[in-house]
């Protein structure tokens, strides 16, 4: 799927779900449909990342489905 532009990620290649039940990172330019960016975004739990570094910083794990490794 292609970056979203629009808000809340503004095109920003990662989107971090702050659900504190998921805490995980999700790579854009890799996504699927499991990874149901579309429903993160709707429940308002969706924040944008440019870089992989800061959002493993602040405490997200890699999601299964468009990274890999995830450690859960």
């Amino acid at each position: 799927m292609a970056r979203r532009q629009g808000p809340p990620l503004y095109g920003a290649r990662y989107c971090v779900n702050i659900s504190p039940s998921k805490k995980e990172v999700h790579d854009l330019d890799n996504e699927t449909a499991q990874c149901q960016i579309d429903e993160i975004i709707a429940a308002g739990h969706a924040k944008p990342y440019h870089t992989l570094a800061e959002a493993h910083n602040d405490g997200y794990d890699n999601c299964h489905w468009c990274i890999g490794g995830s450690t859960r």
